[in-house]
């Protein structure tokens, strides 16, 4: 299922959240306590930082989507061991959170995270093809009991004045767990005017539910939504929108898209693709600017880190949003996106406000 490399491994899957992201190409932010971090035992010592630094230097030379920003990162951790820049940090989280934000300072890359977590780095590695079977169904089971919870992501759907409807998605979810609450949501919306898709707080998900959503917005004939480069495996796949969707297509009607500096990763890659394409106006906040897919691969017994391997690139552009973010066809705060866009919509629609 996932890729081995010489001196580790892609880290496979603990818990609900945290298999989430690693299904998934797209995600920034997380609120699992285990995934960010555990309490510290034994102090961090000179030599354990050498070989945590020299291991996070070959897993970013491996996979990191441009080798020639690795090699710089790569550089910088090697000549900040020598000028001793690490030697008063004693707590391996305080040194994961400078590593990120060392890395994150020369790659300008919101994906990319040092993580200090042994015991889920040990429980994987102990794992067997069984229990990782086992643990497979049993995460299944709770991630399918949270996403209820969330709703699969759809906060609101609502229909507003003028016959406008209205989504308010927070999370991007695997299709095969939110597309039937998604059909549902296009169902009710089916017969409205225009439509407002609110993207605000929307940090990310799975490529596939932006397909899904795409298509609705397309006619039958597939459309190509992007280029996705895999580094390690030297991959290049197409993401195109889909032949059959269930329910209505709303290939000619108004679409508007919300965005807010919160909004990141799989929300962006929706609103610059509909953009693109032509298909959607964009309203509020210039974006967050993470566009690569990433994946978590083991460094150490102590450390793993969540690399930025792929990047998706639009068809139309040759690029893609990373570091810059979605610019808004209109830009306003993003606490006046939905007055804002609303109130355009009613007034193409020829709709006294």
């Amino acid at each position: 299922m996932f890729k081995s490399f010489s001196t580790s491994k892609i880290i496979t899957v603990f818990n609900f959240k945290f298999a989430t992201l690693i299904m998934s190409s797209w995600v920034l932010s997380v609120q699992i306590p285990e995934l960010m971090g555990q309490t510290d035992g034994p102090k961090l010592d000179r030599a354990e930082i050498s070989v945590t630094l020299d291991a996070i230097s070959h897993q970013l030379r491996d996979n990191y989507v441009f080798p020639e920003t690795a090699d710089k990162m790569a550089k910088h951790l090697s000549n900040s061991l020598n000028e001793g820049n690490y030697r008063a940090i004693e707590d391996h989280s305080e040194f994961a959170r400078q590593l990120t934000k060392d890395l994150r300072a020369i790659s300008k890359d919101k994906h990319l995270r040092v993580v200090y977590n042994p015991s889920i780095i040990a429980r994987e590695k102990a794992l067997t093809d069984e229990d990782r079977s086992n643990e497979e169904a049993e995460w299944i089971k709770t991630l399918v009991k949270n996403l209820k919870r969330d709703n699969y992501g759809f906060r609101e759907v609502k229909i507003l004045e003028g016959n406008v409807g209205y989504m308010d998605i927070r999370e991007f979810v695997d299709p095969k767990y939110g597309g039937e609450t998604l059909t549902s949501a296009m169902h009710f919306l089916c017969n409205t005017s225009a439509m407002i898709i609110d993207l605000r707080n929307n940090d990310g998900g799975f490529p596939g539910m932006v397909q899904l959503l795409a298509s609705y917005f397309f006619s039958g004939e597939s459309i190509h939504l992007a280029n996705h480069y895999n580094r390690p495996k030297d991959e290049l796949t197409q993401s195109w929108t889909l032949p059959y969707v269930p329910g209505a297509r709303r290939p000619n009607t108004d679409l508007f898209i919300l965005t807010s500096k919160k909004t990141f990763s799989a929300a962006e890659a929706f609103s610059y693709f509909m953009k693109h394409l032509g298909r959607a106006t964009i309203v509020g906040e210039q974006t967050s600017g993470g566009a690569h897919l990433t994946g978590s691969v083991i460094a150490t017994d102590k450390f793993y880190v969540r690399i930025p391997q792929g990047r998706p690139t639009s068809p139309i552009t040759n690029a893609n949003w990373e570091g810059v973010g979605v610019t808004p066809h209109i830009k306003t705060s993003s606490d006046q996106a939905l007055k804002t866009a609303h109130d355009k919509i009613l007034e193409n629609l020829g709709i006294d406000k």
